[in-house]
């Protein structure tokens, strides 16, 4: 009768053994560098930037950081850093909402960011889950709590990963497992901090963003089957509450940091198609950020920028792979605009910009 009893003690040992071996690899690889910055070994990064973030915060050094959704997300800090003068981090997170958007703006304060660029659209505020509820976002893996270490250190996923690292590190087998990383299940494949989430530099532009994709993708969001999908989420009540208090309640518990807060241009066909299929959603979204224009432009450590009616650019729908995403060309246009403050909103007519959109809005005709 003790023999089973035995083999199941011997059982959970080496179940132990195996558990604290894998946190032990983690740890000394730490492929997040959430501990320390890669030195004895390679690093190498995630295109999960919701988890990545976490180790970028920790292990680089920076004064500035980049944050966004998915309109931001294609920059590199190379060229943020190049055009701006600012030793950047990129943040920027696809389909992110201003919940968890404020929270890792947070992180990345309190370890030393002294200016925040900030791309800020209307879907972030709508409504999400509480930032210590949320299913996507660990903020106890950002805070450094013993809950967060212990998820980090014993993920098998994460042991993976660090086996993968390990490998990769070692002379003979680094080239031929470069070349594979793109096919293999594993994360932590980019060698170049700079390529997180970015286009590859030989990506063919004309073929990812062109007038053809922008008005197919306008004919898909305006059919009468899914054009209600336009306004879910929106409410100007719930949308308000959430900016006054992931936006605006970051930036004034930090007055000593410069916050550049830039609305991103979209191209015509997102207003109008809202104006043709669902009006009552544009009104959402121009009175909303009527409101964070007058609400930003009152705080002297933030300078706003518009770039939502620049005629040239948003109605050219060359520049756009859908109706909201703009193309690289426009990402370098975007910073030389930041730089410039040629589209920085004056306090004292802080919709001139709106309201030269809604007329743009209202006048446009698409010629299909």
């Amino acid at each position: 009768m003790r023999a089973p009893f035995t083999n199941v003690r011997r059982l959970l040992l080496a179940s132990i053994v195996c558990a604290l071996a894998a946190a032990a690899l983690t740890f000394v690889v730490d492929p997040l560098q959430l501990f320390r910055p890669s030195r004895l070994m390679a690093a190498f990064y995630s295109d999960d930037t919701r988890v990545q973030n976490a180790g970028l915060i920790r292990s680089q050094s920076f004064d500035t950081a980049f944050m966004g959704t998915s309109l931001a997300i294609h920059f590199r800090q190379s060229e943020i850093d190049r055009v701006l003068g600012v030793h950047s981090l990129k943040l920027a997170m696809t389909g992110s909402n201003s919940r968890q958007q404020a929270f890792v703006l947070a992180q990345a304060i309190d370890r030393g960011a002294r200016r925040v660029i900030w791309e800020m659209d209307d879907f972030i505020f709508v409504d999400a889950a509480d930032i210590e509820a949320d299913p996507y976002l660990s903020v106890d893996l950002y805070r450094g709590t013993a809950k967060g270490i212990a998820s980090y250190l014993f993920s098998a996923a994460m042991a993976k990963e660090s086996l993968f690292v390990l490998a990769r590190s070692m002379p003979p087998l680094r080239d031929p497992l470069t070349r594979a990383a793109p096919f293999l299940p594993v994360k932590f494949a980019l060698s170049d901090v700079d390529d997180i989430y970015a286009l590859p530099r030989d990506f063919d532009v004309a073929r990812g963003y062109n007038a053809t994709r922008t008005l197919a993708a306008f004919a898909h969001i305006t059919d009468p089957v899914r054009r209600r999908f336009l306004g879910e989420g929106y409410g100007y009540d719930a949308m308000v509450r959430h900016f006054e208090r992931d936006a605006v309640g970051l930036i004034t518990r930090h007055p000593g940091v410069t916050f550049d807060i830039y609305f991103p241009p979209y191209s015509i066909l997102q207003f109008v198609a809202m104006r043709d299929a669902s009006p009552e959603t544009l009104k959402i979204v121009t009175d909303l950020t009527a409101h964070i224009a007058r609400r930003l432009t009152q705080f002297p450590n933030v300078r706003l920028h518009d770039f939502r009616a620049i005629k040239a650019v948003t109605h050219d729908l060359d520049n756009y792979s859908d109706v909201i995403h703009h193309s690289p060309v426009v990402d370098a246009m975007v910073l030389k605009w930041l730089a410039s403050g040629q589209y920085r909103v004056d306090s004292k007519t802080p919709t001139a910009s709106l309201d030269e959109l809604k007329a743009q809005v209202e006048a446009y005709r698409l010629e299909r």
